[in-house]
């Protein structure tokens, strides 16, 4: 059986500024992730970061974390010195900051095409579809359950894209196969149907460790143990609540050398203060607590520290997302994470709407401009995400990667060299004439400008006569299903793909189905 051998070359950075080929089949991807040309947008000065961290602080030493249903954690807690009395467990100051010096600022994921390994950390940044949503819905079929086949569609569409780089994992929840075999299925899905890096299940121990297995059938016991090749993304049960079902499957990646993505999910006002500074407190504690978790179980092991911030409508008491108060909280959590030297995965591309409209993508690029001037690493919910993460949406799926698109040539910033300058094409043309048909235009014309796959730049009488006066969900409704149809799967290897399947025939045989 082939698998990865450790001295695979890492992916070739594209140079500052350099901007990502053209083309929209998976074959032709343009860059494995962005290396951003664009500082981070620090919003508070160092009294108030400090102000924010010794709060932070207090809630560690005085008011703790509870850590429910994991006896080996609170002996780990035990054993590095905490107050643990039952299952709440206290932390002096600076602690957790001393445990968490041990993860790496920067880590390679691997994938199982190594040109499409993924850089976490430092000045690059990963986009990675949304993640979790029970249903599904397009213009066509509306609002449904997720199925496997609308699970494998959507890692279709995101190996598809040159503007995703990062497979993801349950971009939608599979709900016709039993609860306690359905992340088999999904782990499978992803290797088979992209080539590109992969998150599996956390919902279960032995379900991550699962997970865990099936990578090293893919890339190699040995590997796996040097190196990243999978994520599991873990949850804060918030407020100030770590438990078992989370913790047990954070140590399992960990214990296995792979990286755990930390996330708390604050509600302002339900799951933590209504107050923007609190809640980032909470947040910035809840985290830490969890990241150093997993240097407890194996020191040096990869880790993400996460964070997803949110609002909620204090008429009704729902979730609200796109907002601006977690937008620029978010700025607070870039500068947070930055100081403890951890990649960061924070924000994402968020609405509230129930259809891919003007709603949707005013919500989105406000959450993921965050995202990215916080300087986010890994952002998860890049794309898809409407209806509070409950529907992942066909159309704004492929409007977000449209977007992200966008973001790529945003964040290359602007290049100043002698062939940006133009001075050529100024004493070429002079004044009173134009640049189109000047060397200089003709040598940067294909790669001057992003182009997008969705949007009308036509004059009204073309678009309304020729192109049926079209909004933008009707042309990515069009887009999607053209898109599936010219799909063709990356090249996997039959003795691979064999074990895996043998793999999952004996996993789903040694137990009955679930659904709870």
């Amino acid at each position: 059986m082939d698998t990865l051998d450790a001295t695979q070359a890492a992916p070739q950075r594209r140079s500052r500024g350099a901007r990502p080929q053209r083309g929209h089949s998976g074959r032709a991807l343009g860059v494995p992730y962005i290396v951003r040309n664009i500082p981070t947008y620090d919003i508070l000065g160092e009294e108030n970061l400090l102000k924010i961290e010794k709060v932070a602080e207090r809630i560690l030493s005085e008011v703790g974390i509870e850590f429910r249903d994991d006896p080996v954690a609170l002996d780990h807690w035990k054993k590095a010195g905490a107050n643990v009395d039952g299952v709440l467990v206290r932390f002096e100051p600076g602690m957790l900051n001393e445990i968490v010096s041990s993860a790496p600022s920067q880590f390679t994921q691997h994938a199982r095409n190594p040109a499409h390994n993924v850089e976490i950390g430092g000045k690059n940044v990963v986009f990675s579809p949304a993640y979790g949503s029970p249903f599904v819905m397009d213009l066509d079929k509306g609002r449904r359950y997720g199925t496997l086949e609308d699970f494998r569609n959507f890692i279709k569409l995101a190996q598809s894209s040159p503007w995703l780089h990062h497979s993801g994992g349950t971009i939608c929840e599979p709900v016709d196969i039993p609860v306690n075999k359905r992340h088999l299925d999904m782990v499978y899905s992803h290797v088979k149907y992209s080539d590109r890096a992969f998150m599996g299940s956390i919902t279960a121990e032995e379900r991550a460790e699962d997970s865990i297995d099936m990578a090293r059938i893919v890339f190699g016991k040995d590997f796996v143990d040097r190196n990243c090749v999978i994520l599991g993304n873990v949850n804060v049960n918030s407020p100030l609540v770590w438990d078992g079902t989370m913790t047990k499957s954070l140590r399992a990646y960990a214990r296995a050398n792979q990286a755990a993505v930390i996330v708390p999910f604050i509600l302002g006002g339900a799951m933590g203060p209504v107050t923007n500074a609190g809640a980032i407190a909470q947040s910035f504690a809840e985290t830490l607590a969890g990241c150093a978790l997993t240097q407890l179980e194996r020191k040096g092991a990869p880790v993400i520290f996460g964070n997803f911030l949110s609002s909620m409508s204090l008429r009704s008491g729902s979730p609200t997302f796109g907002t601006p108060e977690p937008a620029i909280g978010s700025m607070v959590i870039g500068q947070l994470a930055r100081r403890l030297k951890l990649p960061l995965r924070c924000a994402g591309n968020f609405s509230n709407s129930k259809l891919p409209d003007a709603q949707a993508m005013q919500e989105g690029v406000m959450s993921m401009l965050s995202a990215v001037h916080c300087g986010a690493n890994f952002i998860l919910h890049s794309a898809g995400f409407v209806d509070g993460l409950l529907a992942m949406s066909y159309e704004k799926f492929v409007m977000d990667t449209d977007f992200c698109g966008a973001l790529h040539s945003y964040l290359a910033g602007v290049v100043v060299d002698d062939n940006t300058l133009a001075m050529d094409a100024f004493l070429q043309v002079g004044p009173g004439s134009h640049f189109l048909g000047c060397d200089h235009t003709m040598r940067n014309y294909q790669t001057a400008f992003w182009d997008s796959a969705l949007s009308d730049n036509e004059p009204f009488e073309k678009w309304s006569e020729e192109g049926g006066s079209t909004d933008m969900a009707t042309r990515a409704n069009r887009l999607w299903k053209k898109t599936l149809a010219e799909y063709e799967a990356p090249p996997l290897d039959v003795a691979i793909d064999e074990a895996l399947l043998d793999y999952i025939s004996r996993r789903k045989t040694s137990m009955a189905d679930a659904w709870y």
